[in-house]
């Protein structure tokens, strides 16, 4: 006897939540550049925080959403993923323009 529950897979795909929608347009970028020719080993996700440093509500905010779109592709997805902070200096970024 078969209960007929999805899969979390299954439910992920059929997710209309925001982290899931966004994971699609990961994984269609994943399977195009696979499709190119060109290897997919892994793939990261970048989350930044202030110069400071220090914790903030943003810091959360930025840090979460991009755990919660990493999730959803994991859900998605056998292909292995990191998670790297990076600290945004927009002195930097300005002047590398």
């Amino acid at each position: 006897m078969t209960s007929g529950a999805l899969s979390a897979s299954e439910i992920a795909f059929a997710a209309h939540a925001w982290p899931f929608e966004e994971a699609r347009k990961v994984l269609a970028r994943v399977k195009r550049r696979k499709k190119a020719g060109d290897p997919v080993r892994e793939v990261l996700f970048e989350t930044g925080y202030g110069p400071s440093g220090l914790p903030h509500i943003g810091t959360f905010g930025e840090v979460a959403r991009t755990t919660w779109v990493r999730r959803a592709f994991e859900l998605m997805s056998d292909i292995p993923t990191r998670l790297i902070p990076i600290r945004k200096c927009w002195r930097l970024i300005w002047a590398c323009r």
